[in-house]
């Protein structure tokens, strides 16, 4: 396998591994969301795990769960993309572009 450089060397490498229903295109956004959620709840468990059960330290074990559950996320993410006849490249520059809206309307705060 080659190494990944960009979002469309990632698609292309997991296309093969494409497993889920999609007999309409509502069925499969609908797993895709599902799963993505699912995922994301992963990442949300690793941290919680971290504050519960190692006083709030990142071990090197737990950095490296929350990198496969990470990954599970964009797995999920891109198919999504796909799904909408989209690629992470354009979600992502339609991000920054929304962004860079905010914070020009002063709409881009921490508070």
């Amino acid at each position: 396998m080659s190494k990944i450089k960009t979002f469309a060397d990632y698609k292309e490498a997991i296309d093969p591994l494409v497993l889920y229903p999609r007999q309409t295109p509502i069925e499969a956004l609908q797993y895709v969301a599902l799963g993505l959620n699912g995922e994301a709840g992963e990442v949300a468990e690793q941290i919680k795990k971290a504050m519960r059960n190692d006083g709030g330290e990142l071990s090197p074990e737990r950095i490296e769960s929350l990198k496969k559950e990470a990954g599970d996320v964009l797995w999920y993410l891109t198919r999504l993309a796909v799904e909408l006849g989209s690629s992470l490249d354009e979600i992502a520059q339609i991000n920054v572009e929304k962004l860079f809206a905010r914070k020009a309307k002063g709409n881009l705060k921490h508070e």
